[in-house]
């Protein structure tokens, strides 16, 4: 989707929709990536065993002992290091675990309708915010495929005389509704292909894992919960799986450091400290944006506020608004002005780049692979030689991060990912004269890697666009791609403290 459309009450004759606006989806500022949508059902995975309960043990190896009935109807007993439950709003790992979930019903009821149809709404295919003057609201969101449509038609709202009879409403009074709210246009429905009714709940957990639900900061988490057995809310800004994918995505990259032996356990302590507070304010956008939806026009200052709001807001949904607080993970704000737009703490935004082995323009963000590795990104300075000094540190140096946690007989790169970029132009850096670190050799047959050296593009100057200054900075990234610190070129002892807190010694990975 590259446009939303916003429609609201002709302004001469309420009774009939007029298109009021459009907007960028997402805005240019957000991201590079356009908005996709997807079936959830395409990606949704059911191995057909059934959880029945769980016991985590004070001491052994796999001290989770989890009962089943696997996909035979047979009960077994596994026994595990971690557990995470994805179980949804009802997880059954949650309530084994003892956490809390506080829970605000909305007061609003939706239904959610996919069709097949015809109409001569001009704005069928592209994702549309509908409000009309007595009849409710409409969110369209094309599906994928070209002919299928998703509307979120908006009912009275919902109390104890009339729940029943909202629960009760057909797909055939759903689209009469739509209909009504379409006007001067209208919508034939050929074929429905699904069809539901939900009230909106905003809800969510006090706690992601079992010892944060115990409070008990002596112990190590065994158990998680991710996704909507965190935090459940409306359905129309896609934020059901987005969050949830992130919050996989936090968990998964500590669950391997700790399982590699790259870190101890108390690191998956951070899990419950970042993600729970981004629940939070997931709950607190989604219940601005569903009321938002859910006004009428006379509650609204005028036709510009939403569109105002779903341009100011575009970040958050996109999941680009995320910002990790300090702590083991993520470093101070002391240096930030060396790359001002690389806030620490936040995703590490990308920008354009020439690779200097083969004069490609490429984006330096899209070069990062989700294998478990930290990112160290060197911006030169003007003369190189700063990052050249850098360099022998971090390859020589007993002192160096890289030297430290990395295990005999690994590649020099297999937990830490340097890349270098120049201020010249490509034509005038001599690869040979590249220092050694950023030229690793890899693999087997240590062949070496040429694809860690960049220069700024003249006409995108990644420099210029993303704050950084001229004397050269280090950002550090995370290996789930936010940015964990940023120093000087010579922040030595700053870089070595920075991972002694979330390192360990290295040893020969348990898996690869």
């Amino acid at each position: 989707m590259r446009e939303m459309s916003f429609w609201g009450p002709h302004p001469e004759n309420p009774a009939e929709i007029a298109r009021g606006a459009r907007a960028d989806d997402p805005p240019a500022y957000v991201s590079e990536f356009p908005i996709l949508t997807v079936n959830q059902a395409r990606v949704n995975i059911n191995y057909g065993v059934e959880f029945l309960d769980l016991v985590v043990h004070e001491t052994g190896e796999y001290p989770v002992q989890v009962r089943i009935n696997d996909e035979h109807g047979i009960e077994r007993t596994v026994r595990a290091k971690y557990v995470v439950g994805c179980g949804g709003a009802r997880s059954k790992v949650r309530s084994c675990i003892g956490v809390e979930v506080v829970t605000d019903p909305a007061d609003q009821a939706w239904v959610v309708i996919d069709m097949l149809a015809n109409t001569d709404f001009p704005d069928f295919r592209t994702r549309s915010g509908i409000q009309s003057d007595k009849d409710g609201s409409i969110l369209l969101i094309p599906r994928e495929g070209g002919f299928l449509t998703r509307f979120y038609v908006s009912l009275e709202t919902p109390n104890d005389e009339n729940r029943a009879r909202i629960r009760a409403t057909t797909a055939e009074e759903a689209i009469a509704r739509a209909n009504r709210i379409l006007r001067p246009y209208s919508v034939d429905v050929r074929e429905v292909t699904w069809f539901s009714i939900y009230e909106v709940r905003h809800s969510v957990a006090q706690s992601f894992d079992d010892v944060a639900a115990k409070n008990d900061p002596s112990l190590n988490p065994r158990v998680f919960i991710a996704g909507d057995a965190c935090h459940t809310h409306s359905a129309k800004a896609g934020q059901g799986m987005n969050v949830s994918i992130q919050d996989g995505w936090n968990l998964s990259w500590k669950l391997g450091q700790v399982l590699t032996g790259r870190s101890d356990g108390s690191l998956l302590k951070t899990y419950n400290e970042e993600r729970q507070d981004v629940a939070q304010k997931l709950i607190d956008y989604d219940k601005e944006w569903s009321a938002m939806m859910s006004r009428s026009p006379e509650e609204m200052e005028g036709p510009h506020e939403i569109v105002d709001f779903f341009v100011n807001t575009a970040s958050f949904p996109g999941g680009f608004d995320t910002r990790y607080e300090q702590s083991s993970l993520t470093g101070g704000t002391e240096h930030q002005q060396l790359a001002e737009g690389f806030p620490v703490g936040m995703r590490f935004k990308s920008a354009q780049v020439s690779r200097v082995c083969d004069t490609t323009t490429v984006h330096l963000g899209h070069h990062f692979r989700a294998d478990g590795r930290w990112r160290l990104y060197a911006f030169a300075d003007e003369s190189g030689q700063e990052v050249a000094a850098l360099a022998g540190w971090l390859e020589h140096s007993a002192d160096s991060p890289i030297t430290a946690y990395t295990a005999e007989g690994q590649d020099i790169d297999s937990v830490f990912d340097a890349k270098v970029i120049y201020q010249q132009d490509y034509h005038d850096v001599d690869i040979n004269k590249v220092p050694r670190r950023f030229l690793p050799k890899v693999g087997q047959a240590q062949i070496m890697d040429w694809e860690k050296v960049y220069t700024a593009i003249g006409h995108q100057d990644i420099f210029t666009e993303r704050g950084i200054d001229r004397a050269g900075a280090l950002v550090v990234v995370r290996p789930d791609m936010y940015v964990a610190q940023v120093l000087s070129l010579a922040a030595r002892a700053e870089l070595a403290e920075f991972f002694a807190q979330n390192m360990a010694s290295p040893k020969v990975p348990e898996f690869s």
